[in-house]
């Protein structure tokens, strides 16, 4: 049974239970996000039912039918995560970033699938679950580098990896979803789709950077902080919904918004840090959400394949991460203290699962619980692993 209260209560019990509990899990030593993703379970309609409580605060339906906050969300991270490309750095780091990224996120897609394969699952779950595998939460990185102020060589190559890895996955996910809708075509008419989801990469792309240039232009004549907060919300807004409406992927125009801002505005600090204050209770209710989402009677239902997917994915992330590292001659050090921060995993995970429903609606159900089960895994446990290889890399500063 739930309690029946409307939506603002809800979603104000989601803040402050969220607020209260990440204070909770910072004294014992956690990450905030640690804490939001704990008070969702605990609000949620599966923890406390499980363990026997007769009611709940939060309704699976109410739970599913806040998707408009992840959107929100998920697009405010993406540009966050796009205002941390400066071109200046990659071309500083040049070789270096690119093939660390690529790596760590492929080969991370390739361990899944190849271990979800040899367990004996189908090809076609086992080459959409690999693309999955290779996304990371930024959300979560981003959060945890801000909480402990780190600075470093490591948390530079952190932030700058995260943002190119989960475009990478985006682009691994839409040519394995077009290589299983035409398993057993001819390979022109593969060939074809996977480059028709190439262009609409582009296009989502195009539309970004025309968002962007178009903003940079209006903040021009607005100078307080609270308009410019406005603004940017504005175009955030609008560029999710043109991205839903023209069938392209928001997170891609979102991080391109973010890049540009970044690259073409002598502002890019200012600006990107206006949408921290709409930004923090935002973060605060996805990540909230998203434990009251996790349906923890999955556990029990995926058994040793949900073990394979956790443990060939993070094992893919610290290989891929030392042989790039190799191959670009990058301090064995920052590459070992590096792979440990890409184990979590959250909101553009969690947005491919939903997609690749679609795709093999005959197994949607063990998708959804591999990877649900992986996201709580990873995501409790994987910010205090940024923050404990951060602190041993020493870029986190002694309070």
């Amino acid at each position: 049974m739930n309690i029946s209260l409307n939506m603002l209560t809800n979603l104000g019990i989601m803040i402050l239970a969220g607020i209260l509990m990440g204070r909770l899990m910072k004294h014992l030593g956690f990450p905030n996000v640690t804490g939001y993703m704990l008070a969702g379970l605990l609000l949620g309609p599966y923890l406390l039912p499980m363990l026997g409580s007769p009611v709940s605060i939060l309704s699976e339906g109410f739970v599913n039918g806040i998707s408009v906050i992840t959107e929100v969300a998920l697009g405010m991270i993406a540009f966050s995560v796009g205002g941390q490309l400066h071109f200046s750095s990659l071309k500083k780091a040049g070789r270096r970033m690119i093939v660390l990224a690529l790596a760590e996120s492929v080969l991370a897609a390739i361990f899944v699938s190849c271990a979800l394969l040899l367990t004996g699952n189908e090809p076609g779950m086992a080459l959409i679950m690999g693309p999955i595998a290779a996304a990371t939460a930024p959300a979560a990185t981003i959060l945890v580098v801000q909480q402990y102020r780190a600075r470093g060589p490591v948390t530079s190559l952190l932030l700058q990896v995260v943002a190119i890895d989960d475009v990478t996955a985006l682009l691994l996910y839409s040519v394995s979803a077009a290589i299983i809708k035409h398993l057993g075509a001819e390979g022109k008419q593969i060939l074809s789709a996977v480059l028709k989801e190439v262009l609409r990469f582009a296009e989502g792309a195009a539309l970004g950077l025309l968002l962007a240039i178009i903003m940079l232009f209006m903040l021009r004549f607005f100078r307080r902080k609270g308009n410019r907060l406005a603004i940017i919300t504005g175009f955030l807004f609008l560029g999710i919904g043109a991205a839903q409406r023209m069938g392209l992927n928001s997170l891609i125009v979102c991080m391109v918004m973010g890049t540009a801002v970044a690259n073409l505005s002598v502002e890019a600090d200012a600006i990107l840090d206006a949408v921290e204050p709409v930004a923090s209770p935002v973060f605060i209710l996805f990540f909230v959400a998203s434990g009251a989402g996790l349906p923890i009677g999955l556990l029990r239902s995926i058994g040793m394949t949900g073990l394979v997917y956790i443990l060939a994915r993070y094992t893919g992330k610290i290989v891929g991460t030392l042989l790039g590292g190799l191959a670009t001659g990058t301090d064995r050090r920052q590459c070992l203290y590096l792979g440990p921060c890409l184990l979590p995993q959250a909101g553009i995970a969690i947005g491919l699962t939903l997609a690749a429903g679609s795709v093999l609606p005959e197994h949607a159900s063990d998708i959804k619980a591999i990877v649900l089960t992986g996201t709580l895994i990873c995501e409790l446990i994987g910010p205090a692993v940024t923050k404990l290889s951060l602190k041993k890399a020493g870029e986190i500063p002694a309070r």
